[in-house]
């Protein structure tokens, strides 16, 4: 019988660490968090200072069940969850939901922090255990506190003035302002126009390379001193029968450096970038590799923890790396010395390491085919970026070179050359707006050459509003003003766009119409609330808490005061009618009156002020009104029947793929593919039973090889075979009285289980 038992979150890495540690330890999961304040109001007694009424989740109560069992017949239980903040909370809870606090303990209890899944890193961190640390646990009981305050009294303002169901959060606002000030400065944008004048030039040996204006009549041009097409044409003309030369050629070495190895907020950029990734798609991915993947030495975590805003890498880490660059590349291309890169973590406790492969001897051909194509491009992005890391710096020859065409007009062109690649030559790092020129070669010039005009190219130019946002520059900004962590850039964006804040498009956040009416108000009305230095500074507060730096509850005392008396002020300030009406210049074809822009469930619409006194007049907005309209957004799926790019579609119920090829191809598909169970049709034995969700939105379960086999349940399937009749699989049934009980779905049985409440 095991004499250890050790607690992991998912049972993916509880089959992974069991593999490792061997026959006298029991590894189980808690599948995720144990415990959580109730979403209802109440759940934070703040007349008693902040104490939190916590609940264990229904989904975990089998869970703690079996861990207690267990429990009865091991000497030492070891909680290993993850290695951050969370996880730290995640093992608290569970000694609570154990009923194991620090006076009532059965058997001792240990923390265990590792932030690698292979054998080594788990046999040295179960063989150095420590006691939970208490200082993150208040970290993290005061963020939770903090976000359930401010979502439970924000958000019933929100219903009474704006709209029932919305919700605020204390840092989803903040990100959804940023979203909704970029859009209005789009939208208050002026383009201005502005004119180039660039020259192809060729040399005694017809070598030919293009050149830009620089200078003017003795001056120095400034991006608009040529501002229309009246001026380019005299300049023109003025340059058309001049004498081009070289005047000057300066010659100049630069030295590139690679960027560090990643955390959460870097890897997450990168894979957007290159790879096309949302944040959530990439965490997810992430979660596999470092949870464990069956190669050939069996399952092991092939990338560390992936939730973490350190860019240092352990000693073996640099001394593997090396090793593989002399062998891959050659000496030339690595260090003498191992190259670090400065922590910007302000605690230390929570991040040790950057993201990368736990053995960068696993290159990313080797293990291609045991890794889906989304896994296999992750890894290979981390790799990539971490061996790159400690390769040598790029030299570059950077060649910048005046040219004379008559007296006070000079021309300049500028050319790059690498002469040693260095890391370039396996990796660069991606970039947001590819907004600056590319510089190309130059032929070999020099100082008094004559060179011969072919012909020159003015061209206009329009000034461009900023870009919107796309999930890699969010994170980025958000990351700048040190607001979130690593662990909440992706559920940030995900609730933004659940909500219908803010959607996708082109893969660049629009706000909607009820986004941008509750950013006024809560910009307008709660200002210190969504200010971005306000909110840095809160989360500067709670790394004090988590350093043993400051105590949580008076945090909370400090934050609630302020907060709750600014709620009770606005109750009585702020008018439903003045946020989500506006006043036009038009009146009612109907009754005269003027018409008013009113926000509904769709967005915004025309409507008659005079709908209280009966009339019903109301209008879509006309084209010309709306904001932008939304480009075609393309899925990475292909139709299956045609073969072109699905389109990402929205419906009545809900987001869907439809084949861009329409109307000669009507294929449709939902959206997010359904979800498996495992469990093999017991009717046509051949396909797989799946989770699909009914036109109402109720879930059910169907062969996946529908309609040629129409088999379905409402109930959950389980693992059979029925022990009455034999039936595949039985059932499993959730009563409010009776609880959760097993039953035969077979017509006629009538096997069930005692039910479990």
């Amino acid at each position: 019988m095991p004499q250890h038992l050790v607690i992991v979150e998912s049972p993916a890495k509880a089959k992974t660490i069991e593999k490792f540690l061997g026959k006298d330890y029991r590894v189980m999961a808690s599948y995720g968090h144990v415990r959580a304040l109730p979403s209802k109001q109440g759940s934070v007694d703040v007349a008693n200072d902040f104490e939190p009424k916590y609940a264990v989740l229904p989904e975990s109560k089998r869970h703690i069940d079996a861990i207690k069992k267990e429990l009865k017949e091991s000497d030492i239980l070891l909680l290993a969850t993850d290695p951050d903040r969370e996880g730290e909370a995640i093992s608290w809870h569970l000694l609570a939901a154990l009923g194991m606090d620090s006076k009532k303990k059965s058997v001792p209890v240990k923390r265990v922090v590792f932030h690698e899944i292979t054998k080594d890193a788990i046999v040295h961190a179960v063989e150095n255990p420590r006691d939970i640390s208490l200082e993150l646990v208040d970290a993290q009981q005061a963020r939770s506190i903090l976000d359930y305050l401010v979502g439970f009294n924000l958000s019933p303002f929100l219903w009474k003035k704006i709209r029932y169901g919305l919700s605020a959060g204390r840092v989803q606002s903040v990100a959804l302002r940023l979203i909704c000030e970029r859009e209005k400065e789009i939208k208050a944008f002026q383009e201005q126009e502005y004119w180039t004048i660039g020259a192809e030039l060729a040399t005694g040996k017809g070598q030919k390379f293009t050149a830009n204006l620089v200078e003017a009549e003795g001056k120095k041009l400034g991006k608009f001193d040529i501002p229309d097409d009246k001026a380019a044409d005299k300049l023109v003309k003025a340059l058309e029968n001049g004498a081009y030369s070289v005047d000057k050629v300066t010659r100049s070495e630069r030295k590139r450096t690679p960027a560090p190895p990643f955390t959460t907020s870097t890897l997450q950029q990168e894979a957007a970038r290159k790879l096309g990734f949302s944040a959530k798609k990439t965490m997810s991915t992430a979660q596999k590799l470092y949870e464990g993947v069956a190669i050939d030495e069996g399952l092991v975590g092939l990338i560390t923890y992936m939730r973490t805003d350190s860019v240092v890498l352990s000693n073996q880490a640099l001394q593997e790396a090396k090793e593989v660059i002399t062998s891959l590349y050659g000496k030339e291309y690595a260090l003498a010395k191992p190259r670090f890169y400065k922590n910007k973590a302000k605690n230390a406790q929570e991040a040790h390491e950057a993201i990368r492969p736990t053995s960068i001897a696993h290159t990313p051909a080797e293990l291609k085919k045991y890794l889906s194509s989304d896994q296999f491009k992750l890894y290979d992005l981390i790799w990539k970026r971490t061996v790159a890391c400690q390769m040598a710096e790029a030299l570059l020859d950077q060649t910048s070179v005046d040219i004379g065409a008559g007296k006070g007009y000079r021309f300049r062109a500028a050319g790059t050359v690498i002469r040693f690649p260095g890391f370039m030559k396996l990796y660069i790092e991606g970039v947001d707006d590819q907004t600056e020129e590319k510089e190309g070669t130059l032929p070999p010039l020099t100082e008094g050459e004559l060179l011969k005009l072919q012909k020159l190219l003015p061209e206009q130019h329009f000034t461009q509003p900023p870009p919107r946002y796309t999930e890699a520059s969010l994170v980025k900004t958000l990351e700048e003003y040190g607001i979130g962590r690593p662990s909440t850039y992706a559920s940030i964006m995900n609730t933004l766009l659940e909500r219908k804040y803010a959607r996708l498009d082109s893969k660049r956040f629009f706000p909607e119409d009820v986004g941008m009416v509750v950013n006024d108000l809560l910009t307008n009305h709660f200002t210190q609330y969504v200010d971005y230095n306000f909110t840095a500074s809160l989360e500067e507060e709670l790394d004090r808490v988590s350093r043993g730096e400051k105590l949580w509850k008076p945090l909370l005392h400090e934050f609630w005061g302020p907060f709750s008396s600014l709620l009770k002020q606005k109750e009585g300030e702020v008018s439903k009618a003045d946020l989500t009406t506006e006043a036009t210049d038009e009146l009612c074809p109907d009754c005269s009156r003027p018409l008013v822009v009113k926000l509904g469930k769709r967005g915004k619409f025309i409507a008659c002020s005079g709908y209280q006194e009966g009339c019903t007049y109301t209008r879509n907005i006309a084209q010309g009104e709306q904001q932008e309209s939304a480009e075609p957004v393309f899925s990475e799926e292909k139709c299956e029947k045609c073969g072109s790019p699905m389109l990402i579609k929205d419906g009545r119920f809900g987001k869907y793929l439809a084949c861009s090829a329409y109307p000669a191809c009507k294929n449709i598909q939902p959206l997010v593919k359904p979800k498996g169970t495992g469990q093999t049709c017991p009717e046509c034995k051949e396909g797989e039973l799946t989770e699909k969700k009914s036109r109402y939105g109720k879930m059910f379960y169907s062969c996946n090889r529908y309609p040629q086999c129409k088999f379905a349940l409402w109930d959950p399937p389980q693992p059979g075979p029925c022990p009455t009749c034999g039936f595949p699989l039985l059932v499993k049934k959730v009563y409010k009285r009776e609880g959760e009980f097993l039953k035969c779905p077979k017509e006629g049985c009538d096997y069930r289980t005692e039910g479990k409440k």
